[in-house]
């Protein structure tokens, strides 16, 4: 088989095993402080962590996509493996900048959620005084 095609077909491999694998990950852990974000309405915060992931994939796969070709022939396995380095280093600091900008947008929704709950006027009693 050809080195090309075997760099081909590792990096798509591992690039989608990572992409999934970090997928999971940030949805599985991303939930509690989506509903924290969403003050308790849980509904709310699974559909839009659902639609994180969603989002996430496209634009991931969309990448390991765009990037898969070499623009070299491979010649061994020395080419391979320093071919398969440098695209799998450049789709993993692609996934880290993806998170970082996730956990931004988390803390900010987290803040503004926050902000809301400290602005808000006091409740109101929910009982009445009986009438003397």
């Amino acid at each position: 088989m050809n080195a090309t095609i075997i760099t081909y077909t590792l990096y798509l491999t591992l690039s989608i095993a990572l992409t999934i694998w970090v997928a999971r990950t940030l949805h599985k852990n991303g939930r509690i402080f989506l509903v924290d974000c969403f003050h308790g309405n849980e509904s709310l915060a699974d559909s839009v962590n659902h639609l994180l992931v969603v989002g996430f994939y496209l634009l991931n796969f969309g990448f390991v996509s765009y990037f898969l070709k070499v623009g070299i022939q491979v010649q061994d396995a020395v080419g391979v493996f320093e071919t398969l380095s440098g695209k799998m280093g450049l789709v993993t600091v692609v996934l880290g900048a993806m998170h970082f900008f996730n956990i931004f947008l988390f803390h900010r929704l987290r803040r503004n959620a926050l902000l809301d709950l400290e602005t808000r006027p006091p409740a109101l009693p929910t009982f009445i005084k009986p009438q003397a």
